[in-house]
C-alpha cells in the first residue's frame, strides 16, 4: 500500500519504508545533506537535512526519517534553513578553511553547502581539535584538521571493503577518524585501495601528489619521458572536465598528454595483452602439471598488499605476474632503451593510473632493478587532470589522436577489458580456450564473468574438461572465496580478484563522484555507465584476443622469445612477502 504526503505542500506518494529525503527526491526537491551516502552511511549525524515535520516538536533528519500516512514537510522553512546554517558553521568552526590550496578546492561538498547557505563569515572562533597530518605512506595523505567526522570512509572501509581499518579515536571535542591508536595507514594493513578517499566528503583524505616530480622530469633535457595510461583512464578523465559519467575520451587523452611534453604516449593495455601471454601461460602450466590451484590474479595491487597482511599463507596461489603497467616499465627500460639507444637510466617512465595502491606498487623492492624502478610515478586520474589544467590545455576542444605506433602502439579488446571487474578474466579465457583446444572462439565474449553486483562463476568446458573461475571484487567479496581456499575447499582454478568494487572504474585514483550524483543513481548506474564506455572501445577493436596482437608476437620473436620464459621471468615476474599488522 502506497503512502500519500506532502511537501512543500506537493502530493507525493512513496513506498512504505521511503524515508523523507527519498521521497523528496521524487519529487524533484532538493535537500542538502553532507553525512548522508546512498547504502553506506544512513545515520542523520550531521543534521545538515534538518526539516520541519507539521505537528513535530522538533526538527528532523530527513534521511532517516520515515514518511507516514498524510505527513506534511517543509523542506527550507526559515526554521529548517537557519537550523542548517548554524550546524553547517559549528562544523566549520573545527575546520581550517585552507579553501584555495586544498586538492578538493571547487570540488567538496561542504564548500558547495557553504555556498548554498549563504554562509559568508566565520560565525563561531575557539579552541579546535588537535591535528593529525599523515603523509608517510605512498598513496594516501590524511589531514584531520579538515575532517568532518561524517564517518563515510570508516563505513566503506568495513562495510564495503571488509578491512575495519579505520575508526574513530577519542571521543567528545578530542574525536578524529584514523587507523587503530592514530598510527600512519603506512604502518597498519590498509591495503591503500583509496576508497576512503573516492567518498570523503571534503579534504581530510587524498592521494599524495606526484605532479611536481614528472614536472621535474619533463623539464629535465637529458630526460626521456614516456607516458602510459591505464584502460580505466578513458572511461573517467572526462568527468575532472564537466563532461557526462562514461564518457570515452582516449583521443583527447592521448592529444592532451602530448601537448604536455611526453616523448612517447603509450596505451597500458599493450602491456594488458603481454600479462594474458604470460599469466595465460602460467596458468596452463599449473594446469596441466598439477601446480598450486586455484591460480588468482595479481594486476590489482591493493588486493595483493591485503593478501601479504592477511592471508599470507595464500601467497603461492598469486600469479607471479608483475601488473601490466610495472610490465611496461620493465620493457621499456630494456627492450625499448636498448632498440633506441637510450641509456635506461635517462629514462623517465610514467604511469596513469585508476589507482593509488600503484603509488606504493612502484616503490616495492621486487620492482627494482639496479637501482632503477620499473616505473618512476604514478599519476592518478584526478592528477591527471590537474596536470592538464595546469598546462593550460582546453581539454573539450582537443581533437583526437593516436597513440604511438611504434613497437608498441597496438593493443586488443582483451586488453581495453582490464577496467572492469571480470575483465582480466575475460580476457584470459579468450586466449586460455584457444590455446588449449587450437580452435577459435565463435564468440569472444563471456557475459559470465560481467556485471558489477556479488561473486560471478563460471564453468567452461573445454574439450570435455570442465575449468571453474570466479571474479571477485572488494575484499568483501574476496574473503569467502580465500576462506575456502585456506579450508581446502575452493571448487575453482582460476580466480580474478580486484581490489575496488567493480574493478578499476572504480578505483581509489578515479574522478570523485560526490554524494549528489551517488545518490540519484540507484544501483550503481553511475559505474555501469564507465563500464558501458570500456566495453564499447572492446568492441570497436579489430583485434579482441591477446594472442593475436603482432607487436606481441614481435616482441617475443625479438626479444623474449617465449612466454614464461627465462627473459620473461627475469623481467615480467615477481614474489611476494608476508607483512605484519602493524609497525
Amino acid at each position: 500500500m502506497m503512502i500519500n504526503i506532502k511537501i512543500n505542500n506537493i502530493p507525493v506518494t512513496v513506498e512504505p519504508g521511503a524515508t523523507i529525503l527519498t521521497a523528496a527526491q521524487k519529487a524533484g526537491i532538493k535537500i542538502p545533506t553532507l553525512c548522508y551516502l546512498k547504502d553506506c552511511t544512513e545515520t542523520g549525524a550531521c543534521r545538515v537535512c534538518t526539516v520541519e515535520v507539521k505537528g513535530s516538536r522538533t526538527l528532523g533528519a530527513a534521511c532517516v526519517y520515515p514518511v507516514s500516512e498524510g505527513m506534511e514537510v517543509y523542506t527550507h522553512s526559515a526554521r529548517a534553513i537557519e537550523a542548517r546554517k548554524n550546524t553547517v558553521s559549528l562544523i566549520l568552526s573545527n575546520h581550517s578553511k585552507d579553501c584555495l590550496s586544498c586538492i578538493r578546492n571547487q570540488n567538496c561538498e561542504l564548500q558547495s553547502l557553504s555556498d548554498s547557505l549563504g554562509i559568508r563569515d566565520v560565525k563561531y572562533e575557539g579552541e579546535r581539535t588537535a591535528i593529525t597530518y599523515d603523509d608517510v605512506a605512498f598513496g594516501i595523505v590524511r589531514d584531520t584538521s579538515k575532517c568532518i567526522l561524517c564517518g563515510r570512509c570508516v563505513e566503506t572501509c568495513k562495510n564495503v571493503q571488509g578491512l575495519g581499518i579505520l575508526g574513530y579515536i577519542d571521543r567528545g571535542f578530542k574525536t578524529k577518524v584514523g587507523p587503530v591508536m592514530d598510527k600512519s595507514f603506512a604502518n597498519v594493513n590498509c591495503m591503500q585501495c583509496g576508497q576512503c578517499i573516492n567518498v570523503c566528503p571534503v579534504g581530510a583524505l587524498a592521494e599524495k601528489e606526484e605532479i611536481h616530480q614528472v614536472v621535474q622530469a619533463l623539464s629535465d633535457p637529458k630526460k626521456h619521458v614516456i607516458v602510459q595510461t591505464a584502460p580505466a583512464i578513458r572511461a573517467s578523465l572526462g568527468e575532472e572536465f564537466g563532461m557526462p559519467i562514461g564518457s570515452r575520451v582516449t583521443g583527447k587523452m592521448v592529444a592532451a598528454l602530448r601537448r604536455i611534453g611526453f616523448a612517447k604516449v603509450y596505451d597500458t593495455n599493450y602491456a594488458a595483452d603481454l600479462t594474458i601471454m604470460e599469466e595465460g601461460t602460467e596458468f596452463l602450466h599449473r594446469f596441466s602439471e598439477k601446480g598450486t590451484l586455484p591460480m588468482i590474479t595479481s594486476c590489482s595491487p591493493g588486493w595483493v598488499r591485503y593478501l601479504e597482511f592477511e592471508y599470507p599463507d595464500l601467497i603461492p596461489h598469486l600469479s607471479t605476474c608483475k601488473s601490466p603497467h610495472m610490465m611496461f616499465g620493465a620493457i621499456l627500460k630494456s627492450y625499448y632503451a636498448k632498440t633506441k639507444g637510450i641509456n635506461p637510466k635517462d629514462m623517465y617512465v610514467v604511469s596513469i593510473m585508476p589507482c593509488v595502491a600503484k603509488k606504493e606498487e612502484k616503490e616495492r623492492r621486487e620492482m627494482i632493478k639496479n637501482e632503477m624502478k620499473d616505473v618512476d610515478a604514478v599519476l592518478t586520474t584526478r592528477e591527471l587532470a590537474r596536470l592538464i589544467k595546469l598546462y593550460g590545455i582546453d581539454f573539450a576542444y582537443l581533437d583526437d589522436e593516436e597513440y604511438d605506433q611504434d613497437m608498441f602502439g597496438e593493443y586488443t579488446g582483451a586488453g581495453v577489458i582490464f577496467g572492469v571487474t571480470g575483465g582480466v578474466m575475460e580476457a584470459a579465457l579468450r586466449t586460455v580456450y584457444v590455446k588449449l583446444t587450437n580452435k577459435e572462439l565463435d564468440d569472444v565474449k563471456f557475459e559470465a564473468v560481467r556485471g558489477i553486483h556479488g561473486i560471478k562463476e563460471a564453468t567452461i568446458s573445454i574439450d570435455g574438461t570442465d575449468i571453474r573461475v570466479a571474479v571477485a571484487h572488494s575484499m568483501t567479496l574476496a574473503k569467502p572465496l580465500l576462506d575456502d581456499i585456506r579450508k581446502g575447499k575452493s571448487p575453482y582454478h582460476f580466480i580474478e580478484i580486484m581490489g575496488c568494487p567493480g574493478g578499476c572504474i572504480n578505483g581509489g585514483g578515479q574522478s570523485i563522484v560526490n554524494a549528489t550524483i551517488r545518490n540519484k543513481y540507484p544501483n550503481n548506474q553511475w559505474l555501469k555507465l564507465r563500464a558501458k564506455a570500456i566495453y564499447a572501445e572492446d568492441e570497436a577493436r579489430p583485434v579482441r584476443q591477446s594472442h593475436k596482437n603482432s607487436q606481441i608476437l614481435a616482441l617475443y620473436e625479438n626479444f623474449l622469445h617465449e612466454p614464461c620464459g627465462h627473459v620473461s621471468h627475469k623481467l615480467l615476474h615477481t614474489h611476494y612477502t608476508p607483512r605484519k599488522r602493524f609497525k
